[in-house]
Order: structure tokens, then C-alpha cells, then sequence
């Protein structure tokens, strides 16, 4: 029986994290030989409007993969924009804002209603992230074939009641990080659910030239890169303000490298030390890893981080933020980087992989052998097929 992927949207150019994870898995679990398919909406991404069906809605075979797309309902912007104000500046929901917010979420009945009506179809139904719609009322068709991948890290979003109560209802849970799994208990009750700590599956044989992207983009000192989104929400905006201290305090022509979308203001000082290439190839993301000093991981809530092991496997050693557990904890288990929780330990990481090239050489020796060892791509797909076969066994007993 086949196995079924319920995401809000689904392209494969979509760039996000999650969207990412499902689709990268439906590919690989489609080529070790099992029948997916992908339920969606017919919204073009999450930063489109979610009131448009940019795609048709119906059935089509895209890249390889069934798609079933359906038109979502239109929703009160206005209404959920005003509570999800709220829940940005930590402030409490009542039962009528947590309704307001999950009603006026990208929804689609008729993705609901082809669940329920075709449940038997599936042996189990794959769930991403857990904020939406789709998964929130999606789950709710098929509880006992619901398994979620969601993603949870440690913000407002993930303690509204509701989520609680639904999640703690399901068939399994699949975690990124043991820390994510961590977090997870302390919001909701597992006891009934299967979970297993997976990780993301990762193209283990990617390599970076570092000469090579200096030479493509002009840059002959050395630097620090970051990629990702540059907004707040990835705290990028505490690295330009360390960045430009340490710029400060220890002179030298270091620069900072940036890649991906996003607009975000640069401290006066540093302007002219500061290469924003916005978004580039996925080959010069990872030359631009290897010709680095280290990769800066800034964000305090992550529940995997693609570009940490990207920047393992092109050998070089990452800083992250010692607020995050996930990647906090990658970075002790694997023995592959630093973190850091305010400047002077910010200063003194960097100062530290600067002046010792040798150990920064290790520690990223050491981070690809970690990648290696736990998210290469055969071990992740066995792994997903033993954890269906155990909630597929839980069930037929049950």
C-alpha cells in the first residue's frame, strides 16, 4: 500500500527546510521501491498568498512523483494576521484566538475530505511540519495511519493547546533532532504515540572547491560565511552586530559572506566588509562553504540544519548559537564547531578556529564522518521503512 506525503505545498523548487525533507524523502523512499504520493494545496508556496490556487487543482505526475493537488478555502487574512501578532510577541491565545488561528490557517476541506474517503488506501499518511492546516485537521482524518514529521523547535506556535491535544492522538512521530524529541514530551503526552529520532537524509558525496568560488566572486581574503534567510527570526541580526564588535575589537580584512534571500539591515562600520550574493547554486553554496573559515549557524531555533551538514561535508567547521539545543548538540556530538551565547564567547570562538587552522581542519574532518555515520540517504530510508512497519504491526494488533 502505498504512502501518502500531506504538505501545505509542494514544488520542486520550494527552498524551505521542511518542504525540503518531504520532498527529498518521497524521492528517495519512491526509488528504494515504495508507491508515494504527495497530497497538497494548490498554493504556490509559503511565501505566497494563501487565498491563491496557483496550481490547478487535480491529479498530475510531477518529477517522478504523484501529485494530488486541491483548492484551498479562502480565509480571513485580517483575522489571523491579528492573532498571529499575538503569538509573535508571546502573548496568551483564548480558545477563540487558538480557533481564529487555526480556521484561518491554509486550509483545504477538500484535501480533508479525499483523506477520509481514501484512507484505506494508504498504509499510512506522512505529515509536515506541524503548524498548518493541513496537518492539524489532516491528522485528524486518519489518526491511527498519522504519522508527523513536525519540526517543533521552541516558539510560541508550539504550546497552543490544541496541537497538544491532536498530536498526542496520533500513530507516530518522526524527530530530526533527540532535542526536538526532548521538547516535544514536555508539550504533549507521547506515551501512545511510536517516535523515533531520524535525522535528515543527506547527499553524503557533495564537495566544495573553495578556490574556486573565490575566484567566481572576487573575493581573495578570508571569511566568515552565512546562509540562509537574512531576517531576525534567524537571528542574523545579533552576527552583524557581533561581526561588526569583532571587527572592532581585533582589525583584520576578514569578511563576511552571506547567501540566500531575505533584506536586512548592515551595521555603518562593516558595509564595505560585507558580500551579500543572495541566492546562488546549490554547487557555490558549498564552495562557498569550503573556501571558509567556518560557517556561522546564528539561529536559535532549528530542528535540523541542512547547511551545518553541507558545510561538514565540505570539510569546514560551523558556530552556532549556544541558545539552540539542536544544533548546539550537533555540534558536541559530532565534535565539528563551537557555539557561542554572547559576544566575548563569539570572539573567542572566532578567534580560536582563526588561530589554530589545524584543529578547524579536524573539526570539520570530524563533522563529515558524522553525517556520514547518521544521514546518509540508504540508512535513512531503512530506517523510515522499519519505523512504517513497526506503527503499521501497532496498528493490526490494536
Amino acid at each position: 500500500m502505498k504512502i501518502g506525503f500531506v504538505l501545505p505545498w509542494f514544488g520542486e523548487n520550494i527552498t524551505g527546510g521542511a518542504e525540503t525533507e518531504a520532498r527529498e524523502l518521497a524521492h528517495h523512499l519512491a526509488e528504494a521501491g515504495t508507491e508515494v504520493e504527495i497530497l497538497t494545496t494548490c498554493v504556490k508556496a509559503f511565501t505566497a498568498d494563501w487565498n491563491i490556487n496557483y496550481h490547478n487543482a487535480g491529479c498530475f505526475r510531477e518529477s517522478g512523483l504523484t501529485v494530488r493537488r486541491f483548492p484551498v478555502r479562502t480565509r480571513d487574512t485580517q483575522a489571523f494576521d491579528a492573532v498571529n501578532a499575538k503569538l509573535m510577541n508571546g502573548k496568551a491565545l483564548s480558545r477563540a484566538d487558538e480557533h481564529v488561528f487555526l480556521e484561518e490557517m491554509v486550509n483545504s476541506p477538500r484535501l480533508y475530505e479525499y483523506i477520509r474517503e481514501h484512507r484505506e488506501e494508504y498504509r499510512l499518511f506522512i505529515f509536515i511540519p506541524y503548524m498548518f492546516g493541513t496537518t492539524y485537521y489532516g491528522v485528524q482524518e486518519c489518526r491511527d495511519r498519522a504519522i508527523m514529521i513536525p519540526c517543533f523547535h521552541e516558539e510560541s506556535y508550539a504550546h497552543l493547546p490544541a496541537f497538544a491535544r491532536e498530536y498526542s492522538q496520533i500513530a507516530g512521530m518522526v524527530f530530526n533532532a533527540a532535542p526536538e524529541k526532548t521538547l516535544t514530551e514536555k508539550l504533549m503526552d507521547l506515551s501512545r504515540v511510536e517516535t523515533v529520532v531520524m535525522g535528515i537524509g543527506m547527499d553524503t558525496e557533495i564537495r566544495g572547491n573553495g578556490e574556486y568560488f573565490r575566484k567566481k566572486y572576487g573575493i581573495r581574503e578570508d571569511y566568515l560565511l552565512y546562509a540562509g534567510r537574512k531576517d531576525k527570526g534567524k537571528n542574523v541580526d545579533t552576527l552583524l552586530e557581533y561581526f561588526a564588535r569583532w571587527k572592532k575589537r581585533c582589525p583584520s580584512d576578514t569578511k563576511l559572506v552571506l547567501i540566500g534571500g531575505g533584506r536586512i539591515g548592515f551595521p555603518a562600520s562593516v558595509r564595505d566588509d560585507i558580500v551579500d550574493l543572495g541566492f546562488v547554486s546549490a554547487q557555490d553554496k558549498y564552495d562557498a562553504c569550503a573556501g571558509s573559515l567556518l560557517l556561522c549557524q546564528p539561529s536559535r531555533h532549528e530542528s535540523f540544519s541542512l547547511v551545518i551538514m553541507e558545510s561538514w561535508l565540505c570539510g569546514r567547521p560551523v558556530l552556532v548559537s549556544g541558545e539552540c539545543e539542536v544544533t548546539k548538540n550537533f555540534a558536541l556530538e559530532s565534535g565539528g564547531g563551537l557555539y557561542f551565547s554572547s559576544y566575548p564567547e563569539f570572539e573567542g570562538c572566532v578567534e580560536y578556529l582563526r588561530s589554530h587552522p589545524d584543529e578547524a581542519e579536524r573539526m570539520g574532518r570530524s563533522g563529515g564522518s558524522y553525517v556520514k555515520e547518521h544521514f546518509a540517504w540508504d540508512r535513512i530510508v531503512r530506517n523510515y521503512r522499519e519505523f512504517f512497519d513497526r506503527v503499521t504491526e501497532k496498528r493490526e494488533k490494536a
